[in-house]
């Protein structure tokens, strides 16, 4: 059978000594010290492993930030190549408008002389 019934105890009667051993009841099993180390391991153990999540959860952002800060880059850098191409583009325009002026007027020195 089990171990109540080895015991002559009912459900009723090991409920209170399952109980005992934290309320220190003499032979209990542990002591104040041992049940405070026991506590503080449990709490560290909490803490730690929420600051585990937390700290993941921040990496896990800073990730995501990341990778929008990087295609943000990318499209400032597309739109400032674009912009380049159409300031070359412009350049070479106002060179040639340049040159025909420069010519028109070289041309009318030539023909007053």
């Amino acid at each position: 059978g089990s171990g109540l019934a080895r015991t002559g105890g009912d459900a009723c009667s090991a409920a209170p000594k399952a109980l005992a051993w934290w309320e220190g009841a003499p032979g209990a099993g542990m002591s104040r010290r041992s049940k405070l180390v026991l506590g503080l391991s449990v709490v560290l153990t909490a803490v730690t492993v929420a600051g585990v999540h937390l700290n993941q959860r921040q990496d896990r952002q800073r990730l995501r930030d990341g990778v929008i800060r990087d295609i943000e880059r990318q499209n400032r850098k597309k739109e400032n190549i674009r912009l380049l191409g159409e300031q070359i583009i412009l350049t070479e325009q106002l060179e040639a408008e340049r040159e025909k002026m420069l010519l028109a007027k070289d041309l009318k020195k030539h023909d007053l002389k």
